[in-house]
């Protein structure tokens, strides 16, 4: 099934770079948006890591080579982009949850570089110092792309709509990383750049588990902030996806990185965060077919069903300038 979505994404991804050249170039100059490029690394990677345990592990190459060679590609110029062909003085006003999926995508590159060493043990020499150096990135860039959100936090007046659901990235970026440095850790000891890294990546690993358990209060208060204070619309969009995932791998993330450094704690926490991250995929899940039988029979009954971007404009308050953009 998740292959055959793969199949269908990409070509989708295909006509749209035929077909709508100029949205894809927009999209990529928008500040608020190119991050989300970087979901095509951190996707073909949670597929091939999933592969590699089914025993397909020429298959989790292939794709981990096709996500490194799109990584290596935006990673560079998403940034190049944004400092030198921008149109504005400040991007800051942009800066939102999905700026961390610059982070998810170099980890998911560590996990699987770390996940195919086991197979080809020849190759270790280049897939340890690979796996533990994009940890290194990953760790790098979340410190600066947090950083960077903190600000736009204190300095930017925050509103329902600015709050949105990416933000769970910020726990999700960090559960992602941990996990990562669980893979790392798991590598045979005997490897020099192993060896090496170990005691660094244990001691952050765990550092960004608590500072993703911190976060996890937060965003649900900042939630009810912006639903039940604000009485913002929950309504379906896919951007409530982007809350389901991070839930997901802060399980995994807690119980691998628990096993491989022996904290016993960590595992009815991440039995019991599995169970949540199944009932919110159960909701989203849910929310998505109700609107779905909703536009069909409002199709079917030959009313016009609204566009996407006419009901979310509706549902958007006025934005004010700001010095760096809209609020």
């Amino acid at each position: 099934m998740a292959f055959a979505g793969l199949v269908v994404l990409a070509a989708e991804l295909t006509a749209r770079l035929v077909f709508f050249r100029r949205n894809v170039v927009a999209d990529f100059k928008a500040p608020d948006r190119v991050f989300g490029f970087f979901t095509i690394t951190a996707g073909l990677n949670v597929l091939g890591t999933r592969l590699a345990l089914a025993g397909h592990p020429l298959a989790t190459a292939v794709l981990a080579a096709v996500a490194a060679a799109v990584w290596l590609v935006l990673t560079y110029a998403v940034p190049a982009t944004l400092l030198l062909s921008r149109a504005q003085d400040s991007v800051l006003g942009a800066v939102n949850g999905s700026w961390l999926l610059w982070v998810v995508a170099t980890q998911s590159l560590s996990v699987a570089a770390a996940t195919l060493l086991p197979v080809w043990p020849s190759q270790a020499a280049l897939l340890a110092p690979v796996a533990a150096g994009l940890w290194c990135i990953g760790l790098v860039l979340y410190l600066t792309v947090v950083a960077l959100i903190l600000l736009r936090w204190l300095t930017v007046p925050m509103t329902p709509a600015t709050l949105s659901p990416p933000y769970w990235i910020l726990m999700g970026a960090t559960a992602i990383s941990t996990l990562a440095g669980a893979r790392d850790l798991a590598l045979p000891s005997g490897i020099p750049v192993v060896r090496a890294t170990a005691g660094f990546i244990e001691g952050f690993s765990f550092a960004l588990w608590a500072f993703g358990t911190w976060w996890i209060p937060l965003l649900v208060i900042l939630g009810l902030w912006r639903h039940v204070r604000r009485h913002w619309p929950l309504t379906y969009q896919p951007a409530l996806w982007s809350v389901v995932f991070p839930l997901g791998m802060y399980s995994v993330a807690t119980l691998s990185f628990g096993k491989v450094a022996h904290l016993t704690f960590t595992e009815p926490l991440a039995s019991f965060m599995l169970w949540v991250a199944v009932a919110a995929w159960a909701l989203v899940a849910g929310a998505f077919l109700a609107r779905l039988a909703r536009d069909l029979k409002e199709l079917s009954s030959g009313a016009p069903a609204p566009s996407r971007d006419s009901a979310a404009a509706s549902d958007r308050p006025a934005s004010r300038k700001l010095p760096w953009g809209e609020s």
